[in-house]
Order: C-alpha cells, then structure tokens, then sequence
C-alpha cells in the first residue's frame, strides 16, 4: 500500500515540476510581449457584443465598449428580442456614445445556442466596408487601448485570429458568494495558462478578432451552424482551414462576474461539457490530469491516517505528498504576478484577492475532476436560462422550458 503511494505521489511530483516549468515558460512569454509593441494595424472594425439580461455592471461594460482608443470602428449590439432587459441599458450606452452603436433584433434561436444565433444574425448585417471583426462578451469590462492590441497582429495575413481570455475577479466580501467566486477565479486561472502555446490556443468569444476576409474564406457561419458553441466552432473552422490562433496576453479582459455555488457549478460543468463534444483531445487529457491529481490525494489521505491509526511512520509519505500540493500552489504564484502586470488597472483588487491563485490552486483539480465526471453523465445544460442539449459540434437541440 506504501509502495503504491510512493510511486502515484512520486508520478505527481513530475508531472508537477513539468507544470511549474510549463507555468514558468508562459511566465516569460507574457513578459515578453508585454514589453513588445503591438504595431500600427489598425483598418476599420467592426466590435460585435451579443447581450442577453441585465447584470450587475453591465452599463459600464458596455460603455467601455463605447470608448477604445481605436480610429475607426463600430459598434453591434445582437439581442434575441425587443423584450431584453438589456435593450434598455444598450440604448442608454449608444445615446451616450460617440462612437456608432447599432442594436440587431435576431430573434429566437433555430437549432442553435442563442449566442451563435445572435452573431449569426449580426454577421449578416454587416456592411463590406469592415476589414476586421471583433467579438466580445457582455461580463467583460475593457480597458481603453484593449481593441488596438487586439487587432495589429492581424496585419500578417497568415495569421488566422488574435485572441484574449477572461481573469475572474472575485467578489469583494467573502460572504454574499465571494468564496464561490473566489474559486471561480482560480478554476479559470488554470486555462489562461494554457493559451500561448500555437498546438493549445483557441478562439475566445469574450474577446477574438478577425479580417473578414479569413472569416468568409474559413466559412465561419457554416461552423456556427448547429453548435451551441461560438468560440469552439470558430476554432474548429480556423483549424481545418490552416490558420493559426495567436494568444495576446496584454489583452487580458477583466470580468468582475458574481458568482454563486450554483452559477458556479453550472459553469463549470457546462465549459468541460461543451469542450467534451468539441475538443475530446483536450477534454481527454485534462480528465487525466486532473482526475489522476485528486485520486492521488485521496489515496493519500487515506493511507497516511492508516499509517496514523496503526502508529506506523506517517511523516514522510506525509512529506512528499506535501510536495505535490505546494507545486501548483507554486505555479498560482507565477500567474499571480503575471496578472499583477497584466491588469495593472485592477492593481488594487488584484493585491486583495491575491491568495486566491495560489492557495486554491490545490484545491481546483478536485472541482476539476468533478465537472469531468459530470460531462460523462448528460449532454445537456444550460445557459443564459436555456436548455441545450449538445448531440454534436453541428447538432444541438435547443429544449423545451
């Protein structure tokens, strides 16, 4: 039983030293671009923000929207319907505005998340005068130069599409869904640290920009077609055209989103699910790590308090368990920092919540792994008070209330 222990801990161990390295590589490759300069590429864009509800801090979302230091671009709204509660705070925003503001009615979804709806439809009423298209989120609230490093990189045509990632900021009260919040943060932390690498990047509807031109010729709308995913079914589109994804960490977008247990788990569950059906190389080997990592633990736990129980040594399977906590508690740290540079803004809420990152990151494999085990049992969830269940990346059935 020892022997056993030693050899799962002791597989931990490297694979945890290879994540901290992993973790130090993207450290120095978030530094480096940035202190590098974005360049000059700025044609006319377009900045598309599909909205659904009202939620606390959305009007200063939005208005952020209003207010990049970009010379020439546009701004559309996509709602499902004139019945929105959001329709009211988007013409508030666009009376506001002095940049142009257009709202999109698309109508209920047909097949298909209303998300991917609403970007269809706003696709569609595009004028051609836009060389570039940038998709946002409601929950995200942007900083002023944000749009302009986005879209330079797309002045090499080979490149497919830039893109950014959320950084939750926990609420600021433990009490009132802080700690559910708090581990929100450091869940999603763990996939910011993935992007940057060519082979793992993907296209995130919060934040993602694109020529048209790659748009139309990667058949994008083909794509969108049935999925209840807009930013997995776009990678997919740029992925079998050939076109390469390129991470811009200096684009970080700050999303200061409550959170509840539910809202939390309902999230969770429903981003492995939807990678599930869209990216089962990814959903496979994060199930390996993650679940390997967890039942590691547990197996440890359990035979050190029987070492305890019958006075055998405990102290140093005790120890080198230890070991394997503290390595990703370690590699918290480094995104901790990073971020601190990244989001220089959010300085001070950073340096409060700090200890999320690191202390917690022990912690998120577990919900990890139950959010892996809970895609095997259903294809169905929800999102935004719909019901989806997701049959394939094309098919999706959207359910009855």
């Amino acid at each position: 039983m020892v022997d056993l222990l030693y050899l799962f801990v002791i597989l931990q161990i490297a694979l945890g030293i290879y994540s901290l390295w992993d973790g130090y590589t993207w450290f120095q490759m978030v530094r480096g671009r940035l202190s590098s300069h974005a360049g000059f590429y700025a044609p006319v864009a377009a900045v598309i923000c599909p909205c659904k509800g009202s939620e606390p801090g959305l009007e200063e979302n939005l208005s952020a929207l209003t207010r990049f230091d970009y010379p020439n671009y546009e701004i559309y709204f996509s709602l499902a319907t004139s019945l929105d509660p959001a329709l009211k705070i988007i013409e508030r925003v666009k009376a506001a505005s002095k940049r142009p503001v257009h709202i999109v009615i698309a109508g209920p979804p047909e097949d298909c998340g209303e998300k991917v709806y609403n970007l269809r439809r706003a696709m569609e009423s595009l004028p051609e005068n836009f060389e570039v298209i940038v998709f946002t989120d409601s929950d995200v609230r942007l900083p002023h130069g944000w749009l302009g490093k986005l879209v330079a990189p797309l002045q090499d045509p080979r490149i497919g599409a830039t893109t950014a990632y959320r950084w939750i900021i926990p609420s600021r009260s433990i009490g009132a869904g802080g700690l559910s919040s708090a581990l929100a943060s450091a869940w999603n932390a763990s996939i910011a640290t993935m992007l940057g690498r060519a082979r793992e990047n993907f296209c995130w509807g919060g934040g993602t920009a694109i020529r048209r031109r790659t748009f139309d010729e990667a058949k994008v709308l083909e794509f969108w077609k049935g999925a209840v995913s807009d930013d997995f079914a776009l990678t997919r589109a740029l992925e079998a055209d050939g076109k390469p994804i390129i991470f811009c960490p200096e684009c970080l977008a700050a999303t200061p989103h409550p959170w509840t247990g539910a809202t939390l788990l309902e999230f969770t569950n429903r981003q492995i699910l939807v990678t599930r059906v869209y990216a089962p190389r990814r959903w496979a080997m994060g199930a390996a790590a993650h679940l390997s990592y967890s039942l590691t633990l547990i197996y440890a736990a359990f035979v050190i308090f029987s070492m305890m129980a019958a006075g055998d040594p405990w102290m140093q399977p005790a120890l080198m368990t230890l070991v394997v906590v503290l390595l990703p508690a370690m590699k918290g740290a480094l995104r901790t920092i990073a971020v601190s540079e990244m989001l220089p803004e959010w300085k001070s809420q950073l340096g409060q919540w700090s200890w999320v990152w690191t202390a917690l990151a022990p912690v998120v494999p577990f919900l990890y792994s139950w959010n892996f085990i809970a895609s095997l049992l259903t294809k169905r969830t929800r999102w935004r008070n719909i019901r989806y269940e997701l049959v394939s990346p094309s098919v999706t059935r959207v359910l009855k209330h």
